[in-house]
């Protein structure tokens, strides 16, 4: 039996996080892996596992950095035209990070890749986002608003499943999301524990599903987790610069978030009272 999966989606999807080197050092940029090696990830190892029961076909569209417009405008018309049996959709995280978030546009362009990619017979793979904020330790003022912007994104995709069905793993829902070895250095892409962890969860779903797996992907790493050291050291010289130059996009938005929150909510203004005189005088033309 052959089967054609294609991968559309953000840098999780790429694979950063998952050098083929083994290393456990990367970057938000997308740079880490040698010149040659490059990503390996979650859906690669899909694919793999795939392809001990099935002649599989596998096309990776996804692009670091890459937004819900760019996948629904750039990757899904690269899809072609002819039939796919499943269709990986994981993006969103990087509109929150941005000041041009729009809810609206996000559900739209979701939607059209749902329905392009199931039209075309795809079972639909997404997943509901986890809490970022508690991934990176932000402050309780900038993780809110920056989770209420993710549960946006989540809502659209609990829409986009209840229409589409497909395959859908709720993060949240699996405790190691949280621990320090599930992610990479910079904590915003999976490290290898991660990406094997998320690409064994979908292979589990799609046998259950009756997809024959004969060699469901391997959970065991190479590599370690990164060490306290180079964390820091991480921090100094890649994660420092990043928030800079994010900083000026998303503190100022965070700020006046968690300012609106404080306030205390205005009182609605109630009924006009009128004074009792003139209460006696409403009776009395009413007589």
């Amino acid at each position: 039996m052959s089967l054609h999966y294609v991968a559309l989606g953000d840098s999780t999807t790429v694979g950063v996080g998952d050098p083929m080197n083994g290393s456990s050092t990367t970057d938000l940029s997308g740079a880490g892996a040698r010149p040659g090696e490059g990503w390996r990830g979650w859906a690669s190892l899909l694919a793999d596992s795939l392809a001990s029961s099935h002649r599989v076909t596998f096309s990776n569209f996804a692009t670091s950095g890459a937004t819900v417009p760019v996948v629904a405008t750039e990757q899904l018309p690269s899809t072609g035209d002819g039939p796919i049996d499943i269709a990986s959709l994981i993006v969103g995280v990087n509109d929150t990070l941005r000041s041009t978030f729009d809810a609206g546009q996000i559900r739209e362009h979701l939607y059209q890749c749902a329905e392009h990619l199931t039209a075309r017979g795809a079972v639909l793979l997404t997943v509901r986002f986890h809490d970022h904020g508690k991934v990176f330790g932000l402050p309780r003022w900038l993780r809110r608003p920056l989770w209420q912007r993710i549960e946006q994104v989540n809502l659209a995709f609990d829409d986009l499943h209840a229409r589409y069905g497909g395959i859908r793993l709720d993060m949240a829902d699996y405790p190691e999301v949280y621990r320090r070895d599930f992610w990479s250095i910079d904590r915003l892409h999976p490290g290898e524990r991660g990406h094997r962890k998320l690409a064994r969860a979908f292979a589990d779903e799609l046998a259950v599903r009756g997809v024959r797996i004969d060699v469901p992907p391997d959970l065991d790493c190479a590599s370690r987790p990164p060490s306290r050291w180079a964390d820091a050291v991480w921090m100094v010289r890649e994660g420092g610069p990043w928030l800079g130059r994010r900083a000026h996009d998303l503190v100022p938005w965070a700020a006046r978030m968690a300012l609106t929150q404080l306030r205390p909510p205005r009182p609605r203004p109630g009924p006009l009272a009128l004074p009792a005189s003139s209460h006696s005088e409403v009776r009395r033309i009413e007589a």
